[in-house]
């Protein structure tokens, strides 16, 4: 096992993937190393954005890798591997579970968790990674302005222990990094696709050019989301350049 053979626990951090990139800063820190908290008072989601998790709720974690096995122009291959273990844990306890583009995991319309992917890299290799995830476990009431967070309890009505689903988590990403050291980079790609919220499904989206329909096909290798038209064009598009319009 490599992700999750090494964990380190904190009651509470500011960002588990801040403390993660202090302790790369001091020392070296083998591969897989887990860092989890249950609470962080300065949780970051992508461009700047807050992640809100109530104490001793939710998994709130950061796993340390260095994917020498790609290079730099190669680094969504992580960002679907990563979606794709939290997907992996996830279907253990309910369905409908997607990923909206690039990385956010959903439960039909709702959002469960979410990825903050962060790279060291050096000419064209990747020093390191820091993946930082939190997903929403036995939260029932989130106060923030988040449109729509949705945990597991709000789903089921259950309530989970998160010692358990953190081993369960872990041994998820463990499995998908391990096809990518292999070099399965095609079954990574292809479920990552196939997982994608509202995939070949003709829905209304917003970019800099106003409102359209238009129908998710693929995306590059860099990462770019293909949205085709119904004219028979496609638009290629990188992160925060098209948003999804969830309510008509």
């Amino acid at each position: 096992m490599i992700i999750g053979s090494k964990l380190f626990y904190c009651e509470n951090l500011p960002s588990t993937n801040s403390y993660a990139a202090s302790l790369l800063k001091a020392r070296e820190v083998p591969e897989g190393y887990v860092i989890y908290t249950n609470y962080q008072s300065a949780g970051r989601g992508h461009a700047g954005n807050k992640w809100e998790s109530e104490e001793n709720k939710n998994l709130l974690i950061s796993v340390i890798l260095y994917p020498t096995m790609i290079n730099a122009a190669e680094q969504f291959q992580l960002s679907m591997m990563i979606s794709l273990g939290i997907c992996d844990f996830l279907h253990r306890y309910t369905e409908e579970i997607s990923i909206k583009w690039p990385n956010d995991i959903y439960v039909n319309d709702d959002k469960i968790a979410g990825i903050l992917i962060e790279n060291s890299i050096m000419g064209e290799t990747i020093e390191h990674t820091i993946a930082g995830i939190g997903i929403n476990i036995n939260q029932v009431k989130f106060l923030s302005d988040a449109p729509n967070p949705v945990s597991l309890t709000n789903l089921t009505g259950a309530q989970y222990d998160l010692a358990e689903c953190m081993g369960q988590l872990t041994a998820d990403l463990d499995k998908r990094y391990k096809y990518l050291i292999s070099g399965d980079r095609d079954r990574i790609k292809s479920d990552y696709i196939s997982c994608l919220y509202r995939h070949n499904q003709w829905s209304n989206f917003r970019d800099l050019k106003g409102k359209f329909e238009g129908r998710i096909s693929d995306v590059s290798d860099a990462g770019r989301l293909r949205v085709y038209l119904k004219d028979g064009n496609v638009r290629e598009y990188s992160f925060k350049e098209i948003d999804f319009i969830l309510k008509t």
